[in-house]
């Protein structure tokens, strides 16, 4: 059976999730040991111990737009990939702008609600800039979703596997799309899809106990991972002294590095 190292919570993981179910492939999820980083199968699935990871036998594979086209090609029926060159680029754009600009709105969202990285006027001004961000990129998907019913085209697929966590996420943290919008509409048709249903309960249910993360985070046992487009959205939106706090506290963390 496939394993897939993941955490219920990532958007990242959750794609690859929804990918597998839409296909029909079983597979079997582990949460990996985040707090002492100790577990060499995780680590040799992927060394840069981000979540998700997949393990098919003796290949294994890490990065979710990765993953989604070795599950394509591994299992192409049904295939989730437009069958036109320009359709295909132009589903693996949304995917790739959700996953390097949206994702980290979002994220941003949880590190102030759920992870208090942020209190008073600060998490105000920084959830406000967030909240002004969803309702940009909110206001661009719906143009790129058109008069279609879903973002793959006339049936669902790769492109609305890319977007529905993200536009989700935003959803459940305060920011959905406006009432009566077609990105709004077509949010509720993929939230009905078993394969989605199923993605977004484990991430609900993950949720319990959530209430002693920040004692973990201020301690340093939890590090949240600050790089890339995340680490960009709190430079460029105000948050820089989050960052150098937790530089300085050892709460969070970049890249691992290769030895």
């Amino acid at each position: 059976m496939v394993l897939l190292y993941e955490h219920p919570l990532s958007p990242y993981a959750q794609k690859v999730k929804i990918a597998l179910a839409e296909k029909g492939v079983a597979f079997e999820c582990r949460l990996p040991d985040f707090m002492s980083g100790q577990d060499p199968d995780f680590a040799a699935a992927n060394p840069r111990l981000e979540v998700p990871a997949l393990v098919d036998g003796d290949t294994r594979v890490f990065d979710s737009t990765i993953i989604l086209e070795y599950v394509e090609d591994r299992w192409p029926k049904p295939a989730l990939l437009p069958s036109t060159p320009a359709e295909r680029a132009r589903v693996r754009m949304l995917e790739e702008l959700c996953d390097t600009y949206y994702e980290a709105i979002s994220w941003a969202a949880m590190e102030i609600r759920v992870f208090r990285r942020a209190t008073g006027e600060l998490a105000d001004r920084l959830l406000a800039r967030g909240g002004e961000q969803v309702a940009g990129i909110n206001r661009w998907l719906e143009r790129q979703l058109g008069e279609r019913p879903w973002f793959n085209g006339a049936a669902f697929g790769w492109g609305d596997v890319g977007v529905v966590p993200f536009v989700h996420g935003a959803a459940v943290t305060g920011n959905p799309p406006p009432a009566g919008s077609r990105l709004g509409a077509w949010l509720d048709r993929v939230r009905a899809r078993p394969s989605v249903a199923a993605a977004f309960q484990a991430a609900a249910e993950s949720m319990q106990g959530f209430e002693m993360i920040p004692q973990l985070v201020e301690s340093g046992l939890f590090k949240r991972e600050y790089r890339d487009h995340r680490l960009e959205w709190m430079m460029r939106s105000g948050g820089a002294e989050i960052v150098l706090d937790g530089m300085r506290r050892q709460n969070i963390r970049f890249s691992s590095e290769l030895v």
